[in-house]
């Protein structure tokens, strides 16, 4: 196994990095019974850590 292969990265420590540069999630799901669309669902996220340089969309609540 090479060194990459063999390296280990804990849970919090890929979350640490996913949320300090964000991420974006988009999908489709569409639940189809004989051609007819049921229901659908459009997802579009964008996940990030907030700080000094992105504050938080909601009002200071204190």
């Amino acid at each position: 196994m090479t060194v990459v292969e063999r390296r280990e990265i804990a849970l919090v420590d890929l979350l640490d990095r996913l949320l300090a540069g964000g991420v974006v999630i988009k999908g489709d799901i569409t639940l189809r019974i004989a051609d007819v669309d049921l229901v659908r669902i459009d997802l579009n996220a964008l996940i990030s850590s907030v700080n000094e340089n992105v504050p938080s969309p909601w009002e200071d609540l204190s």
